[in-house]
């Protein structure tokens, strides 16, 4: 599907939300495992613990941990004899090879990768029966594009972009900024009039929110020239002329030469390297911090922070980093769930995945992430930007999330970003072609 139809999919979706509507991670911890309060439920059934079927989840989802919580507790007693299992954790892309590698293999993970795809480690769910009630773009990104199947599913559909404080930009006179120029000039107008607030907030000690800069900004260069199945198939085989990741001038470094504008120019905070996401929800939250660069997944903490904050919260597209392209949005599959094909309990956690699936579970989980909802069945009301949200699908070309290599994620690229917000590399050129040797690496060898 092309990126237009794609938008206007989603746009559609949002804008029927919106109508209906009316008419109706603490980051810092490592590992968390928690499981649901029913220890007694399998004896109270007539049976022993011996019968009862452990079913290992993993995720590496930090914002949703609380929430599955409550909905493991209400699957476990409503099943007696199974028993599932959450583990957290922070940098889950890299814990999973571990896991695939040790035997410690969980049964449902919503750790996705398509290396492990290639290599058979999840069962194909292409003839499972939710699939006639997901939106059509949403299940156009959830299919291999090497073999057409579909290996998971996701609950919601989620954005990512600039997030702007509105009080900010309406009293210096500001508009949101489509071109790097404008983006600059709106950040040290901000820092030139409100010195008490940092113009642009970095969370760079969570690695993660560093490695998602590459995907929306430079990436996002790629994904838009090369078209959403295009940038897949580009992505996924390394077709390293389409990339261009070392390239004088090419995405990868003109990334890292705006990235050290803002860092040189004293645009975004000082203590970038150590600031965490905590404290940049609670800096944006509290007015202290113009803009930051987030996805929906946010909203829910940001009003947990400040409730009435909610209308002062503006959304916009990424601007365009390469003179002759455009501004970008992410906007994607979101909340993925896949089930491995050497789970010792296949039906146990299918149903477990149906249980996910069910309406009202999906409404409470896209009301508590304030996302919305990738099931035409679901109606709800996922969060105060719904407005902001559709124009920015139509402003900015609408961009998936990067499939990379099992050998690099997202964390792997934000340590990158991490070395060279430190200083660690002479020039942007330097990044751009450690970047493309760090990719190549983990390429070839899942590709041998």
């Amino acid at each position: 599907m092309k990126r237009k139809q794609l938008g206007l999919l989603l746009s559609s979706v949002m804008m029927f939300g919106l109508l209906a509507g009316c008419g109706s991670n603490n980051a810092e911890s490592s590992n968390t495992k928690t499981k649901g309060n029913n220890s007694g439920t399998a004896q109270e059934a007539g049976q022993t613990s011996k019968e009862t079927v452990k079913l290992k989840f993993f995720t590496g989802k930090v914002e949703t941990v609380d929430l599955m919580n409550t909905l493991i507790q209400k699957f476990n007693s409503e099943n007696p004899g199974i028993e599932v299992e959450q583990e957290y954790q922070k940098d889950a892309s890299n814990v999973i090879k571990v896991k695939f590698a040790s035997g410690d293999i969980p049964d449902i993970t919503t750790v996705v990768e398509q290396d492990y795809i290639d290599q058979g480690k999840y069962l194909d769910l292409s003839d499972e029966a939710f699939w006639s009630r997901v939106l059509p773009a949403i299940k156009e990104l959830s299919t291999d594009v090497k073999t057409g199947k579909q290996y998971r599913v996701a609950t919601n559909v989620t954005m990512a972009g600039i997030f702007y404080n509105k009080k900010i930009f309406a009293e210096l006179g500001l508009k949101e900024a489509l071109t790097w120029d404008e983006f600059k000039s709106n950040l040290q107008a901000i820092k030139d009039k409100k010195q008490d607030v940092t113009p642009m907030f970095i969370a760079g000690r969570e690695s993660w929110t560093l490695g998602h800069l590459i995907e929306f900004l430079p990436h996002g260069i790629i994904k838009q020239t090369l078209g959403v199945n295009g940038s897949r198939e580009a992505f996924i085989n390394n077709e390293s002329v389409k990339l261009k990741f070392d390239q004088d001038n090419g995405p990868m470094d003109i990334f890292a030469k705006r990235l050290l504008e803002l860092n040189n120019g004293g645009l975004i905070n000082k203590d970038v390297l150590t600031a965490t996401y905590d404290n940049q929800k609670e800096a944006f939250a509290t007015g202290k911090a113009g803009m930051i660069s987030q996805g929906m997944w946010v909203l829910g903490d940001l009003l947990k922070i400040n409730p009435e904050f909610q209308n002062d919260i503006g959304f916009s597209p990424y601007p365009s980093i390469q003179d002759g392209t455009k501004p970008v949005v992410l906007s994607a599959d979101d909340s993925r769930y896949a089930i491995t094909s050497e789970s010792k309990h296949p039906e146990e956690a299918k149903k477990f995945l149906e249980f996910l699936l069910q309406p009202d579970n999906l409404k409470t989980y896209s009301e508590f992430l304030k996302s919305p909802p990738a099931f035409t069945d679901v109606t709800a009301d996922w969060g105060p930007l719904k407005d902001q949200a559709n124009q920015a699908l139509k402003t900015g070309v609408n961009i998936p999330f990067t499939d990379t290599p099992s050998g690099f994620s997202g964390d792997d690229a934000g340590r990158m970003v991490q070395e060279l917000l430190a200083g660690q590399y002479t020039t942007s050129l330097d990044f751009a072609e450690a970047y493309k040797a760090a990719w190549d690496k983990a390429w070839k060898a899942t590709h041998k």
